[in-house]
């Protein structure tokens, strides 16, 4: 059933209907002024790195975004390596992320004790709270060795036919790190929205459904996850728009490979991580203008994810309203 909605008046509004008051025409205009200031902070970074870009944007045009060249002793930059490995880790990561995620997200609304959902949801989210560095960190110390003594050989035997585990681990960084990484730090992101999203479905539904005789199962597939959907998209794009613009943890355990590979055991380079890891140390002004024009692609690219996420949660919305 629609329901009427009601916008609130402006201050002129009120002035002629004769309901002015001071303290509204103040929370109007410092509202409006902490909406404002958002957009006019963005419309500063980005003409302040477009201006700091403009000399690599010139010399090396929309080509910068295919080429794998990146020799800052002769000068040529391109950025095809470290969007291929942008993409790589942030999609193969938010693969493993995503069920993980919602399967934290069912089992702490749906199925756990009451007791067990308070620490088990705090230990979670706590991971959000962990420095990259540290994280960084531990997947040199940890992970690292890790992978290569017992994960990395099992993946080899077993999907050693598929080109992405083609060759044996060795020690050292690889992109299969960069990955375990980048889904430990969206984990707790997307399973915490999950989390508010179940536990927002009308308990009627639920009840309606079990008393139909639904199973555990058939109620999360038919009534949990259909009302959830748009909100499980828009959780899913944000954890993906943090994987992307990771930089320290990535930088420490990904290495300095500026060749297109798709054998996660080999190292790679992201597009954050060669900013993180090449800027301290630029040797000349056109290097800089082209790290520069690498920020102004991740800054597109986070825009462009947004504005997806944004489509897909307002399509879905719409469907589910129609449907009502």
């Amino acid at each position: 059933m629609a329901t009427a909605t009601r916008s609130i008046p402006d201050p002129a509004a009120l002035r002629r209907r004769g309901r002015f008051n001071p303290g509204d025409a103040i929370l109007y205009g410092v509202t409006l002024g902490a909406a404002l200031s958002a957009l006019v902070l963005l419309i500063l970074i980005a003409r302040e790195i477009l201006a700091d870009a403009w000399p690599a944007m010139k010399e090396f045009g929309l080509g910068f975004l295919t080429s794998t060249t990146w020799e800052p002793t002769r000068d040529i930059y391109g950025a095809g390596a470290f969007l291929f490995g942008t993409a790589l880790t942030s999609f193969a990561a938010l693969l493993l992320a995503a069920p993980i995620s919602i399967a934290i997200a069912l089992f702490l609304t749906e199925l756990a004790p009451r007791w067990l959902r308070g620490p088990v949801g705090a230990l979670v989210e706590m991971l959000a709270s962990v420095p990259s560095v540290v994280l960084g960190l531990w997947g040199i110390l940890v992970m690292g060795p890790w992978i290569v003594e017992h994960v990395g050989p099992f993946l080899h035997r077993t999907l050693g036919w598929t080109p992405f585990f083609k060759t044996e681990p060795v020690a050292g960084p690889s992109i299969l790190s960069a990955i375990l990484i980048l889904t430990i730090m969206m984990v707790p992101i997307i399973s915490s929205i999950c989390r508010e999203l179940f536990l927002n479905v009308p308990r009627e539904l639920k009840e309606g459904a079990l008393a139909l005789g639904a199973t555990r199962w058939e109620l999360v597939r038919g009534v949990i996850f259909p009302y959830a959907r748009a909100g499980i998209a828009a959780a899913m794009i944000l954890g993906l728009g943090r994987a992307v613009g990771e930089a320290i943890a990535v930088t420490q355990v990904i290495g300095n490979n500026e060749a297109i590979t798709w054998n996660l055991f080999d190292p790679g380079d992201t597009l954050a991580s060669r900013i993180a890891s090449s800027y301290v140390g630029a040797t000349s002004k056109m290097q800089i203008s082209a790290l520069v024009y690498l920020a102004v692609i991740l800054l597109a690219f986070s825009l462009v994810v947004n504005l997806v996420a944004r489509v897909i949660v307002q399509r879905v919305t719409a469907r589910q309203e129609g449907r009502a």
